[in-house]
């Protein structure tokens, strides 16, 4: 399905829960998949080093908000194997038209383009709502290769400090 054709709730939110690239599917947590990382239950579909910390702490957010926006939370599950490899998030809601972008894959999947096939999709997915017109992520200076997962994602370096790059997408007009 293209991202210009989503169903949008009223307000502007996307409702569709699945995104399927060509290696991924990008699904929403489950209840019982959030209480399992909480609780440092194991579940089968999940890849060996799965969870991370990072998927850790996105669980307490997730668990800790009162609404879950659908489209923000995502896990990282490989089509092939059916494997939960990772998770990404979109931190809702937009700030003013911006949206920060969030990732990680487990030890076991890094180096095989996961991260960026699913930054591509997420930025597509978030640009495809009327309430973002630009995605930002920083990513600290020690960590190229995220880095790199940011500039695959079409996203462009637009400043730094000592600690972190700072990355968004072109700015696009509000539809």
């Amino acid at each position: 399905m293209p991202f210009s054709s989503l169903p949008l709730s009223s307000t502007g939110l996307i409702t569709d829960t699945g995104l399927t690239t060509e290696r991924l599917v990008l699904r929403v947590w489950t209840t019982d998949e959030i209480a399992a990382v909480l609780n440092s239950h194991r579940m089968v579909s999940w890849a060996e080093d799965f969870p991370a910390e990072g998927d850790s702490v996105i669980a307490g957010v997730i668990a800790g908000q009162s609404t879950r926006p659908d489209h923000g939370h995502r896990l990282i599950v490989e089509r092939e194997s059916g494997l939960v490899a990772g998770s990404i998030s979109l931190l809702w809601p937009p700030s003013e038209g911006v949206v920060e972008i969030g990732y990680g894959v487990v030890g076991s999947r890094r180096g095989l383009g996961y991260a960026s096939e699913a930054t591509r999709a997420m930025v597509a997915l978030a640009l495809a709502t009327p309430l973002v017109h630009t995605v930002s992520a920083e990513v600290e200076l020690s960590n190229p290769a995220s880095a790199r997962v940011l500039e695959k994602a079409g996203m462009l370096r637009c400043g730094e400090d000592s600690a972190v790059a700072r990355y968004a997408t072109a700015p696009r007009p509000f539809l």
